[in-house]
């Protein structure tokens, strides 16, 4: 509000007009990312590291149970996965000594009463990610999961009355204690829902071409924290955090609110509360969890079972040399080499198999070939590749890997269209018979006699009697109707039992048309 005082003379009063301004608003955003870390075993025991365990309390040992007298021991493979990260984000591994600490809280999936986590000493600070900025990015253990048992009540008496969920117990399984869980902690460079959708969509995908992590939100193994606040002008605001968000559109969603509320609030001339709020699904709405603890909060202090440990003992050199090829150079490739389109390049991008099994394929399709050539062949391939053959993998519920039909039978198909030995709806049949099989096409086309019908006089006897047999739609077409014309070629295609050649058909109707 911006109140102006005006007077007349000095004897009268001053009166006030208020004039209501649009105060404009910056939101400041940073994002906290706990990632499971595909390890054969835990993060400080031998157990084997399986998350998605469906047997309670199998994987599990003294050590992760904090029995009294045990002692953690480091997994050289959870840290070695976390270098790898860093080196591809740009990153600095520590100079100095990198150590655990002691993160003192209680809660009943938390075995020992605290968790071993670091704090001063990150493995890699710095690196950046869609020109987002990192913090830091650290190792700790997970949590045990709870199961809360509910049963429902409802009163007899009352038949209108709606029944309601009780909560009568929460179970413990332990099998995810111990798990090796990285935190990846961003500056506050993020504006948007949407940019940090982008943000955390890249970190996946690069995740799981390092090999590192299935980063799957729906199981858990990626989950997102959002810490927001907003500002205007100068003025910094308050830092709010917003947890739950187990999907990329919950992220998105729940910032997008988390701002919104935060401007309401603000306009009403209230201040805003440093809290942990929790992203409700249902309702779409963030909700307050508890008020936000502090870094003294925890008490943290080095944990006294585990020494320091030198990061420049592992080799950073062997390290990135063994980093793959990250999504960002794949595209810049394939734009390069194939000549896709960026949307063309992001659906191969996001399925690390199938953009590998399309390379193999556009290889087979290259050799002794125009660049005009090249173009036609590969966009048909992708075309195909991302229709047919993607609907064959997700109607079978496989992989690119375990597909029967391999790249080079795939290309070999490809070619079969683009010189008109097959049709466009022989080589589907063909293709659903090769994954069946194994079998390339031209065994396929041979021995179930596919092959396309390019004979001049088959194809003239075939559309004379098509015409004999609809002399109706012979004489739409001659008084103007051009959809006749479809509809006698798909009649001469189901007589040649899709097996004619398309232009073939076409052009000959239209001579015997005139």
């Amino acid at each position: 509000m911006v109140f102006l005082i005006l007077t007349q003379g000095w004897q009268k009063p001053p009166f006030f007009i208020i004039i209501s301004t649009n105060i404009m608003y910056f939101p400041t955003i940073g994002l906290e990312i706990h990632v499971e870390l595909k390890t054969k075993t835990k993060m400080f025991c031998g157990c084997l590291n399986n998350p998605d365990e469906k047997t309670p309390n199998l994987n599990i040992c003294p050590i992760c149970l904090a029995h009294p007298g045990t002692l953690p021991a480091i997994n050289k493979k959870a840290v070695e996965a976390v270098l790898k990260l860093g080196l591809a984000l740009g990153g600095n591994p520590s100079a100095d000594n990198s150590k655990f600490d002691r993160k003192n809280y209680f809660y009943p999936d938390l075995p020992k009463g605290y968790q071993i986590s670091q704090y001063d000493h990150p493995i890699i600070s710095g690196g950046k990610l869609k020109n987002i900025r990192l913090r830091r990015i650290h190792l700790e253990e997970d949590t045990a999961r709870l199961l809360h048992e509910t049963y429902n009540m409802k009163h007899e008496a009352q038949k209108n009355v709606p029944s309601f969920k009780l909560q009568v117990s929460s179970l413990v399984d332990f099998n995810r204690a111990g798990l090796p869980l990285m935190e990846l902690v961003t500056e506050p460079d993020i504006k948007s829902g949407k940019e940090a959708v982008e943000f955390a969509k890249e970190l996946q995908l690069i995740l799981r071409y390092l090999g590192i992590s299935d980063a799957d939100m729906e199981k858990g193994h990626m989950r997102i924290e959002a810490n927001i606040s907003i500002s205007s002008g100068n003025q910094l605001g308050t830092k709010v955090e917003v947890k739950n968000l187990n999907s990329f559109r919950s992220v998105g969603d729940a910032i997008d609110y988390e701002i919104k509320r935060q401007e309401e609030v603000l306009e009403k001339g209230e201040s805003i509360k440093h809290e942990t709020r929790g992203w409700d699904e249902i309702h779409k709405k963030t909700k307050h969890q508890r008020a936000k603890e502090e870094a003294h909060d925890y008490r943290y202090f080095p944990e006294p079972d585990l020494p320091p440990f030198d990061l420049k003992k592992f080799n950073h050199k062997e390290l990135k040399s063994s980093l793959p090829e990250l999504p960002d150079q794949k595209r810049e490739r394939f734009a390069k080499e194939f000549l896709l389109n960026p949307e063309q390049i992001e659906i191969l991008i996001s399925d690390q198999e199938l953009s590998h099994y399309f390379e193999e394929s556009a290889s087979e399709l290259f050799s002794g070939k125009s660049e005009l050539e090249k173009t036609k062949s590969i966009q048909l391939l992708f075309n195909y590749l991302t229709s047919d053959l993607k609907g064959l993998i997700n109607e079978k519920n496989i992989t690119a890997a375990e597909l029967k039909i391999t790249p080079e039978n795939f290309a070999d198909l490809v070619v079969l269209i683009i010189k008109n030995e097959i049709s466009s709806r022989t080589a589907k049949d063909v293709l659903k018979e090769m994954n069946e099989t194994g079998l390339d096409p031209r065994q396929i086309i041979e021995k179930k006699g596919l092959s396309q019908i390019s004979d001049k006089e088959s194809i003239e006897r075939t559309i004379k009697e098509v015409m004999a047999e609809n002399p109706a739609a012979v004489s739409d077409y001659k008084g103007g109707k051009e959809t006749a014309l479809q509809f006698l070629i798909g009649k001469s295609m189901a007589k040649l039992k899709g097996r004619g050649n398309p232009e073939m058909v076409k052009n000959i109707l239209k001579e015997f048309l005139i």
